[in-house]
């Protein structure tokens, strides 16, 4: 059994549940197939090159590392790798802007025109891939593979609820954390937003670094990446930024056609999907061959794939 798959499917239920709110207060926050779209973004690649992500920092760890935390107390090894995660992840967040082949990553993220708690597991397939090279420092550093998981756990956990549709502003942590105030700001499209807000959890960061800035009564929020449509095939959506940054696919390629299947098709499909990714990385670890979880693996891959072109109309 992987205790990870227990967090994956309690994120499952509060994006539905998010989601079913939101449908019931009839919220401009919320659309089934953008809902459906984000849970189907492909996790079954990502979840393959996160494990990847963690094998590679735990042989660092284990092998080269200088072992600085190791020689802190308990507690501050704690308090410094949640910092220090948090650290490399505002660097790791304002690069994959900054940057033309991180940002062909990081852009699927951001092609979400809706913001609710399903566009924080939107991602691409290689977004682990490329974050590789921001925490390997710590793994020099020392950072257990253990605590590594277990921070990035955490961190991950906070930027979701960071992505929420239904929280109101949260006080005196605003000037503390990251919080979905905060975090629209970094989603939005007018031109005092771009580039702001990169922090994962906590909001000093920006303001240290000068990329921190508030909602304005006279900037109007709105999502998505202006001149980009999303595409609602995860194999698209992951593959063709990259292959235009690349020069192997037009800029300018015309977007496929919104579908006519009816959503609720689209939206069991994409759950029914998303309830095998937690059963399969419930039992990795435990399959009585490889090539029946590569079956599965491969099973999931094309469902994926399946699904998107169908909420596109094609065949």
């Amino acid at each position: 059994m992987n205790a990870l798959a227990l967090p994956i499917a309690f994120m499952l239920f509060i994006v539905l549940a998010e989601a079913c709110w939101l449908h019931w207060r009839r919220s401009a926050d919320h659309d089934w197939r953008d809902t459906i779209f984000n849970l189907n973004s492909g996790h079954i690649v990502l979840w393959l090159f996160r494990g990847m992500e963690v094998a590679l920092f735990g042989w660092i760890a284990s092998h080269a590392s200088l072992d600085w935390f190791t020689r802190m107390p308990v507690a501050l090894q704690w308090t410094a790798g949640i910092l220090a995660w948090d650290f490399c992840f505002y660097w790791l967040h304002r690069l994959h802007h900054r940057y033309r082949l991180l940002w062909a990553v990081h852009v699927v993220h951001h092609q979400g025109e809706k913001f609710n708690l399903s566009l924080g597991v939107r991602n691409s397939w290689y977004s682990s891939l490329t974050s590789i090279p921001f925490f390997l420092i710590l793994a020099l550093l020392g950072m257990p593979v253990e605590m590594f998981v277990a921070v990035s756990t955490l961190h991950y956990s906070i930027q979701l609820f960071n992505h929420n549709a239904v929280t109101p502003r949260l006080g005196w942590l605003e000037y503390l954390l990251v919080t979905p105030n905060h975090h629209r700001v970094h989603h939005g499209t007018h031109e005092r937003y771009i580039d702001k807000n990169f922090g994962g959890s906590f909001i000093f960061w920006d303001k240290l670094f000068g990329t921190f800035e508030r909602v304005h009564a006279d900037a109007p929020l709105s999502y998505g990446v202006i001149g980009m449509a999303p595409s609602e095939n995860p194999f698209r959506a992951s593959n063709d930024p990259v292959l235009r940054y690349l020069g192997l696919k037009p800029a300018n390629a015309a977007p496929a056609p919104r579908s006519t299947a009816p959503a609720w098709l689209v939206a069991s499909g994409g759950i029914i999907l998303f309830c095998v990714v937690v059963a399969y990385v419930w039992s990795e670890g435990q399959w009585p061959s490889w090539w029946s979880q590569a079956a599965l693996f491969l099973l999931l891959a094309c469902g994926t794939i399946a699904l998107g072109g169908m909420s596109e109309g094609r065949r």
